[in-house]
C-alpha cells in the first residue's frame, strides 16, 4: 500500500516538474521571440530615432507611490520635447489613464509638455490609453495613425513595438535616456511577464480595446518653412 501510494506521489511530483520545465521553457521562449522581432527597430540615441510624423508617447503616473516625482513620467516628457525640438516628429498622441477626474495622465502629460515649449498644435490627447494595446489600438482606429515613432523606456518598447505590428501601425522605437532608478528591476519582470500576457491577447482571446468610437483625424499642422523642392532639370546643349 504505501508503495502504491509513494509511486503515484512520485509521478505527480515528475509530472508537475515537467509540467513547470515546459511552462518556464515557453515563458523564455515567448521573451525571446518578442526580444527578437524588434530589437532592431529601437534606437537609443534622441537624435539618431527616425524622423516620423506622428510620436506617440506613452501615458505613467507623475507620481511614484513615495510621493516623488515619477522618474519614467520625467524621462519620457524631456525625450518627447527634445524629439519635437529636433524635428524627429511633427505631432505627439499623448495617449493615458483618465480613470478619475483626479486621474488624468494625458492631461498631466499636456500640461508638463506646454511648459517645456511645446506648442498646443503639436499635441493630440487620448484619455482612454488604458494599455498599450488601447493606445496603439487606438492610435490606428481612432486618430488614423498608420506610421508612428513610440516614445518610452527601453525595456517597454519591445512589447510596444510587438503590438504595433499586429495591429498595422509601422512603427520604430525611440528609447528615453535610461537614469539609475530604484525598483526598476520590479517593473522589468513585470514586463516580461506582460509580454507572455500580450501573445495570448494577440493571438489566443481575441482582446479588443475599452473604448474605440468614430475616426478622428490627427490634425498636424505643417511646418512654417519647408525646404523648396528641386526644380526640374531642363536639357542643355551638350547634354547626351
Amino acid at each position: 500500500m504505501k508503495r502504491t501510494v509513494w509511486a503515484a506521489f512520485r509521478g505527480l511530483l515528475m509530472t508537475l516538474g515537467a509540467a513547470t520545465l515546459l511552462a518556464a521553457l515557453l515563458f523564455v521562449v515567448a521573451n525571446l521571440w518578442v526580444l527578437g522581432q524588434t530589437r532592431a527597430r529601437i534606437e537609443h540615441e534622441l537624435p539618431l530615432c527616425r524622423a516620423e510624423q506622428v510620436g506617440i508617447v506613452f501615458g505613467t503616473s507623475h507620481w511614484t507611490r513615495s510621493g516623488v516625482r515619477n522618474p519614467h513620467f520625467e524621462a519620457r516628457m524631456s525625450a518627447s520635447a527634445r524629439l519635437v525640438r529636433l524635428d524627429r516628429v511633427d505631432h505627439l498622441l499623448l495617449s493615458g489613464d483618465n480613470r478619475t477626474r483626479f486621474y488624468n495622465e494625458p492631461i498631466t502629460m499636456w500640461r508638463d509638455l506646454r511648459g517645456r515649449a511645446v506648442s498646443d498644435d503639436d499635441m493630440t490627447l487620448d484619455y482612454a490609453g488604458f494599455s498599450t494595446f488601447d493606445t496603439l489600438a487606438r492610435a490606428r482606429e481612432v486618430f488614423g495613425v498608420e506610421r508612428a515613432l513610440l516614445i518610452t523606456q527601453a525595456w517597454h518598447l519591445p512589447r510596444a513595438l510587438f503590438i504595433a505590428d499586429a495591429l498595422g501601425v509601422e512603427a520604430s522605437g525611440c528609447a528615453v535616456p535610461a537614469q539609475r532608478v530604484a525598483g526598476v528591476w520590479r517593473l522589468q519582470v513585470r514586463e516580461w511577464v506582460a509580454r507572455v500576457a500580450t501573445l495570448g491577447d494577440l493571438y489566443l482571446w481575441g482582446r479588443s480595446p475599452h473604448f474605440l468610437g468614430p475616426l478622428e483625424p490627427l490634425e498636424i499642422t505643417p511646418r512654417a518653412w519647408e525646404p523648396p523642392a528641386p526644380e526640374p532639370r531642363t536639357a542643355e546643349i551638350g547634354d547626351g
